[in-house]
């Protein structure tokens, strides 16, 4: 058999341990942060600060359009939407009926523009729960459902359009939630 050496990892060259390292252990994939998941903290905050229970605004973009929140112990409610009446719902929002707002953008809103979001946590807009039967998150824009479970393919789509249509909704819903949030802190 002659003189077989073994090498120990103390006498492989020292740039070759981390690279041997590197390739031996599995890497985890690192979760980004949702988009809205801060600015939805913040409005959780601010609420519990004012003991709201709703909140509603204007969209800073469009003077037809709205959003109204309900918000309950871990769970966020958010609906934004144009409106066939403007004028009343801005009534509305001048008042502070803000639960008011929500149910009209909910029953009088232009249906194609109306998105609904069901935040659980409320930890902003999650691309799927943080265990596999965990509570998934969902986003509605108009007549079409998108529930945040993580499986693309039951939806029939692949998992670039998936997280594409999570990407688009979770940029809308920080858009809405800074309205609130702006709103929110002009109350006195």
């Amino acid at each position: 058999m002659g003189d077989m050496k073994f090498l120990s990892p103390l006498s492989l060259p020292t740039i070759l341990v981390p690279v041997l390292l590197a390739t031996a252990v599995p890497s985890v994939a690192v979760a980004q942060e949702p988009q809205s998941a801060a600015p939805v903290k913040e409005l959780a905050q601010l609420l519990a600060s004012k003991k709201l229970d709703s909140i509603a605004a204007r969209m800073s973009d469009n003077r037809e359009e709205f959003v109204g929140a309900l918000s309950f112990p871990g769970q966020l409610i958010v609906v934004w939407a144009r409106t066939t009446a403007p004028a009343v719902v801005n009534e509305k929002l001048i008042r502070k009926d803000y639960r008011e707002v929500y149910m009209d953008l909910n029953a009088a809103s232009v249906i194609e523009t109306r998105h609904f979001v069901t935040d659980l946590g409320p930890d902003g807009l999650k691309s799927k729960p943080a265990t596999k039967q965990g509570p998934s998150d969902s986003h509605d824009l108009g007549a079409k459902s998108m529930r945040f479970d993580g499986n693309w393919r039951e939806d029939k789509m692949s998992e670039a359009d998936y997280m594409k249509a999570y990407a688009e909704a979770d940029a809308a819903y920080a858009k809405a939630i800074q309205a609130l949030i702006d709103e929110v802190k002009k109350i006195g």
